[in-house]
């Protein structure tokens, strides 16, 4: 440690925590100790620490906060989050480490009660009244703890009021999950730094990503379920039109397919929540606690919702709606209990801790980058190894490539638009697509543009760990029961084979089907029922969504990808691999996404 670091004192005064009390120092996870001797190490006044949702970010600065006040570095903490509910999150969670944190301070209210060692506000309550704060900041040797820093650029107001409040501070600890943004709001107290491009891309000084966090078995394996059908709406000209959600579109169309799906009164929305309500059963056999959690885009849909779930189930869900008085008593007493549905808008999209929250069911219109892994963030904590998490989503192009890229590590780009960086190049249209969205702005109010006339659903494909599984099926398929089915409790490796075995049965049954004969109950529902020509196109089709998902990792060409896989194990070209290369492949590529940033 840094001879300049004041030594802990022998005897803590009253106002400080009980490190024996609070015990973390033990308990801390690889990667959280491994981040807190960097942060001691390195003393430094800004830190950013990157680490995928459910890793553990809350424990790994209270433990700091808690280092730095025995030091007596500091005196006084300061926890800024995007809301409400979390500010008694943050508030709870502290007084477990010994630390008293104020959550219904206010910047007006001057001071605080002795009783509390800091507070917890949120950063629009700072941009109302950034000097407030800063009066604070400079009173006392000040920790600022920012959660979610991303969110210090939504507003200029708040990148503003935040900069301006806590520039006095002695030490900042900025936190994030997603630090990748699609705008050039910088984020305050965030270092970028020029690549060779010119760019400007933000720097962390520690990550710990979701494919590190999946390695050390500290978060859950995710099962993407996508639904496709046929959608029919009216546009304002009064034309119909109808299409098949999934399917190249431009922008406006694809917009307004997934709003038509979404519609509460179609028939796709509750053929989805009674698929997801399937999927929970299953899981609630080996996970007998587990929630779902269904994401909705408006109070008024969010409401639909719930009532469609309690026809199905017989029992009504928690419904939060923004933030609301009584949300964060609703989002704390369904983590406590066992019942299996809670809707909400958008305040359960980040930061709220629920567990048991094993089944999704993502039903908003915002297809952005950074809401997408914000919302499939509430899924992925661990309790106990072998625990799944299972996500329903819509058929569209831009959410499956989200889906397949779950351990693509991001930082926000300034000062380059229809970057890799950006989210703009998710949206995988052919080129006479993209050139058309060229020329046509997507809508900003679409409900005023279309009346959604109707929906039907069908099951799509399963996509996990870049690949994608399935042939596709109608509703009560085999195909689709087979993957709702799986069991809850299956390590990642588990379920990739066993995603590959249902895989390899679909395309068996759709092979037995064009040849119009029946299958065999008894049969093992194994590759090896397969032609070996249809086991190489299974392993070649999972081998280029893997190369996929690398290449908009690093940017780096596919035909580089596959050459740098032949030149580390040999063999031909893709097309011609055997099916044993094919799997050294697929493997290989698996350890380049998994492996620790150096």
């Amino acid at each position: 440690m840094d001879s300049h670091v004041p030594a802990t004192p022998a005897v803590l005064p009253p106002a400080y925590p009980d490190r024996a009390a609070w015990g973390t120092a033990s308990k801390l996870r690889a990667w959280q100790a491994e981040a807190l001797q960097l942060y001691l190490d390195k003393q430094p006044k800004d830190f950013l620490a990157v680490a995928t949702p459910g890793a553990g970010k809350t424990t790994f600065a209270l433990t700091v906060a808690s280092e730095l006040l025995q030091r007596r570095v500091i005196d006084r903490i300061t926890v800024v989050t995007p809301t409400e509910h979390l500010k008694v999150q943050w508030a709870e969670a502290a007084d477990r480490a010994g630390i008293a944190i104020d959550p219904a301070f206010a910047g007006g209210k001057g001071r605080t009660n002795k009783d509390f060692q800091g507070v917890a506000v949120t950063y629009a309550g700072v941009a109302v009244n950034p000097l407030a704060f800063r009066v604070r900041t400079e009173r006392f040797r000040t920790l600022v703890i920012l959660d979610e820093v991303h969110h210090g650029g939504d507003a200029l107001s708040w990148g503003d009021g935040v900069k301006e409040a806590f520039e006095p501070a002695t030490r900042r600890l900025a936190l994030t999950g997603t630090p990748f943004r699609s705008d050039d709001n910088p984020i305050p107290f965030v270092t970028y730094e020029h690549g060779h491009d010119g760019v400007a891309r933000s720097k962390a000084d520690y990550t710990y990503g979701y494919g590190h966090a999946l390695r050390d078995h500290v978060v859950r394996p995710v099962i993407f379920m996508s639904y496709s059908g046929e959608m029919r709406w009216r546009t304002k000209a009064g034309d119909e039109v109808a299409a098949r959600l999934g399917e190249p579109l431009t922008k406006d169309l694809t917009a307004q397919a997934l709003r038509t799906a979404l519609d509460p009164t179609g028939e796709w929305m509750p053929a989805v929540l009674a698929a997801a309500d399937k999927r929970l059963t299953e899981v609630r056999r080996h996970m007998p606690d587990a929630g779902g959690l269904v994401i909705s885009g408006d109070q008024n849909t969010a409401r639909a919702y719930a009532k469609t779930l309690r026809e199905l189930t017989g029992e009504a869900p928690t419904v939060v709606l923004s933030d609301e008085k009584a949300a964060s008593k609703k989002i704390a007493k369904f983590s406590a209990d066992d019942s299996r549905w809670m809707v909400a808008v958008r305040m359960v999209s980040e930061g709220v801790d629920v567990p048991r929250l094993a089944v999704g069911v993502y039903a908003t219109p915002t297809s952005t980058p950074l809401f997408f892994a914000q919302a499939v963030g509430r899924f992925v904590r661990a309790r106990k190894r072998g625990e799944t998490a299972s996500v329903f989503v819509p058929s569209v192009t831009r959410l499956l490539s989200f889906a397949a890229e779950m351990e693509v590590e991001r930082d926000h780009v300034l000062g380059r638009k229809n970057s890799v960086e950006d989210g703009d190049i998710f949206a995988l249209e052919d080129d006479l697509i993209k050139q058309a969205n060229q020329t046509e702005a997507a809508s900003d109010d679409l409900e005023a543009k279309f009346e959604a006339l109707g929906s039907d659903a069908s099951f799509d494909r399963v996509v996990f760990d870049g690949g994608d599984y399935g042939t596709g099926g109608d509703l009560a398929s085999d195909e689709e029961l087979d993957f709702l089915g799986l069991p809850g409790l299956l390590e990642p490796d588990q379920v990739r084979e066993l995603l590959r075995k249902r895989q390899a049965k679909s395309v068996a049954q759709q092979k037995r089907s064009q040849r119009g004969t029946e299958p065999d109950p008894t049969a093992d529902a194994t590759p090896t029922e397969l032609a070996t020509h249809e086991q190489v196109a299974l392993l070649r089709r999972e081998l280029n969504g893997l190369v996929a998902a690398w290449h908009h990792r690093t940017g780096q060409p596919h035909g580089v990808i596959h050459n740098d896989l032949r030149r580390k194990l040999g063999g031909p070209a893709a097309a011609h691999a055997s099916s044993t290369q094919l799997r050294e492949r697929i493997e290989l590529i698996r350890d380049w996404a998994t492996q620790r940033r150096a």
